[in-house]
């Protein structure tokens, strides 16, 4: 069923396509009028909107339709969950050799240095 579904989408996918490319826009009929003649020449002037933009509303509700269609069928029963549970897996653990009991060092103190007393020298270079 699933493979009937997907074949009827992408049928609708590609007549949708068709469709729409055969259809001329609004402003064809300004091209019409000043002679170039080709706008409405394969279904007449007013026949080719109606019919082809009714059937492309018809193949856009297919297209839904198979869209919920396939959505409802790629649904594994018994699992439940979002898209990146089922990418990873389980985390890989280190190997032993790269594991070693190193301590965190004990955090700076916020406090501001207190000032050097004035008689100590201080062995900076002056810049």
């Amino acid at each position: 069923m699933h493979t009937v579904v997907l074949v009827l989408h992408v049928l609708a996918a590609i007549s949708i396509t068709a469709l729409v490319l055969m259809q001329h826009g609004k402003g064809a009929d300004m091209g019409a009028a000043f002679g170039s003649g080709s706008a409405g020449s394969l279904f007449g002037s007013a026949g080719a909107a109606n019919f082809l933009s009714r059937s492309t509303a018809v193949l856009a509700a297919v297209f839904f339709a198979t869209s919920l269609g396939l959505t409802y069928f790629s649904g594994v029963p018994g699992k439940s969950g979002g898209v990146t549970q089922s990418i990873g897996g389980e985390v890989p653990k280190a190997p032993e050799a790269l594991k070693t009991d190193v301590k965190p060092a004990a955090p700076a103190s916020s406090a501001p240095a207190s000032p050097a007393p004035a008689d100590s020298k201080s062995t900076d270079i002056p810049k």
